[in-house]
């Protein structure tokens, strides 16, 4: 009797726990595709590894696209959204939007437009903030980062200030391009993230 009590006992545990196990759909740039990189060695990747190692049993779906925008990313949204039903909406968009000079309003624009397409679908939303180079100008570059704070703010969403926190600005972080993060900078990424990460969960 005492062997059925356990072996049932265990049978919910595991039923419970995959009931809990949700999805997280990443949408982002060639920074998530691991542009120049094994996939494999990408912090998408390494995400999914940290996931497992401590019990946690989500899905990862990464919807990156190198080169794309914050407009595509809106654009894509919807039928990732209808064919994924996450729980957790990773944004990490913005980048190639500041490196053509699109105006930042545009970007809050659809980035917001994101968020609340989340939301409406009820996932919560992390937002991964991006920063440009100084090269950009004063006015521009702070007008760019501020969208992501403002964001954060007015859409009550979890928000990672700056992405790249600790690695842009440091060359051997990066690859000979100077603008996508090189193999030893994709933990970093990680590890950027995951605080802020984790309590969606």
């Amino acid at each position: 009797m005492r062997v059925w009590f356990l072996s049932a006992a265990l049978a919910l545990m595991c039923m419970a726990q995959n009931a809990a196990a949700g999805t997280i759909l990443i949408v982002g740039d060639s920074i998530s595709a691991a542009f120049g990189l094994d996939t494999r060695l990408g912090w998408v990747s390494l995400l999914e590894q940290r996931l497992r190692q401590q019990g946690y049993d989500d899905q990862v779906i990464n919807a990156s696209v190198s080169g794309d925008t914050s407009a595509g990313g809106l654009a894509r949204l919807p039928a990732l959204l209808a064919e994924h039903k996450p729980d957790v909406v990773i944004v990490e968009l913005g980048g190639n939007d500041g490196l053509r000079g699109q105006l930042p309003a545009q970007l809050k624009q659809n980035l917001a437009g994101m968020i609340d397409q989340s939301l409406e679908a009820g996932a919560k939303v992390l937002l991964l903030g991006m920063q440009l180079p100084p090269n950009y100008g004063a006015r521009y570059t702070t007008a760019f980062a501020r969208v992501y704070s403002e964001l954060g703010e007015e859409k009550k969403v979890e928000l990672l200030p700056f992405f790249l926190e600790g690695i842009g600005g440091h060359p051997e972080l990066m690859q000979a391009d100077g603008i996508h993060p090189a193999v030893g900078a994709q933990g970093r990424l990680l590890d950027n993230v995951w605080p802020v990460l984790k309590p969606l969960l």
